[in-house]
């Protein structure tokens, strides 16, 4: 646990943000969830076990497909999957959108390059603390980093979309330094 929690803290020092504002803290088990997804307009279940084996998962909410900030940010995600396979991260976004929504999405604005899951009851969102404070039919822009057996090892929470690749890239990058054969 001393670990983890110099490990957030390093981060936090890193990208002088705070670290946490979602209610998942580091150190915290990751709620196990499965959900319909598309990748590149193609539907699919996405279960958080199964990408845990491959590597550690960045689990990101957003409010809505197709608003400005998550535009942004779907882009800024799609542009950085190569950082992100170097260090064998999985990503996935999740928002209250219909699969159907979600599979124009997957195409347009993440470029087909990473899955987003639809959560229309937002039951997934909730199980992360991650529903919007201004308004409750809305997932917050909250970003997690999951270690493979579990664990939450970054939050960040932010309705602003610019810091969340940035700052899951570089926690990514702080955990895989000290799990080298992970």
């Amino acid at each position: 646990m001393k670990t983890r929690l110099f490990l957030a803290t390093a981060v936090a020092a890193v990208l002088g943000t705070g670290v946490a504002l979602a209610a998942l803290g580091v150190g915290a088990k990751a709620p196990d969830f499965t959900a319909q997804a598309s990748m590149g307009g193609k539907v699919f279940t996405f279960s958080l076990v199964e990408a845990l084996r491959k590597g550690p998962v960045v689990l990101y909410f957003y409010p809505a497909a197709f608003t400005p900030g998550c535009t942004i940010e779907a882009h800024d995600f799609a542009a950085a999957m190569d950082q992100y396979h170097a260090l064998g991260a999985t990503v996935i976004g999740v928002s209250h959108d219909t699969i159907d929504t979600l599979n124009r999405f997957s195409v347009s604005d993440c470029r087909s390059k990473f899955p987003v899951a639809a959560d229309p009851q937002l039951v997934v969102a909730r199980e992360y603390d991650a529903i919007l404070p201004q308004n409750s039919a809305y997932a917050n822009r909250t970003s997690y980093v999951i270690a493979p057996d579990g664990t939450i090892v970054y939050t960040y929470t932010n309705l602003k979309p610019d810091q969340h690749v940035a700052n899951t890239l570089a926690a990514l990058r702080a955990w895989k330094s000290k799990h080298p054969g992970v």
